[in-house]
């Protein structure tokens, strides 16, 4: 009998960049787009406009995690960023299989942070404490594995 092929859960995954290693609670944002133009010649005799492929779009890249004690990595480089605007980075996130293996790896090129948000506070609340970074960057390339 044919073994059945089941969707990878979403909940596995792991972020790297540099030498950092940090775990992460959620990420978003891994949208490619491509921009359309519209074309039509003016001796087109059907009278309708051709859609041809054009700049591609990328949203930013959203990354959730925990806040831990004496851990400024998040602020380190967006101030870093403020003065270095050269510094950027290359990201990979890997969504894993039951063995630890990525099974789909995401590259983000030349990612450098936009925003970060520390967490909400509240007084009566029983949950972790959340921090956020948002990362604008220069293309997301996929690839299996």
């Amino acid at each position: 009998m044919a073994e059945e092929l089941w969707p990878v859960p979403k909940f596995h995954f792991e972020v790297t960049w540099g030498d950092i290693d940090l775990g992460f609670q959620e990420v978003t944002g891994l949208e490619m787009e491509t921009q359309f133009i519209e074309y039509r010649a003016g001796n087109d005799p059907d009278l309708i406009s051709q859609k041809i492929p054009g700049l591609k779009k990328h949203g930013n890249i959203t990354l959730k995690k925990g806040v831990f004690e004496n851990d400024t990595t998040f602020y380190d480089w967006f101030a870093d960023v403020q003065t270095n605007t050269d510094r950027r980075e290359d990201i990979t996130i890997s969504l894993l299989n039951e063995e630890h293996e990525p099974v789909m790896t995401w590259t983000v090129r030349n990612a450098f942070p936009v925003k970060i948000s520390g967490p909400d506070l509240k007084a009566d609340a029983n949950e972790v404490a959340l921090e956020t970074i948002e990362l604008a960057h220069e293309g997301i390339e996929q690839s299996a594995g």
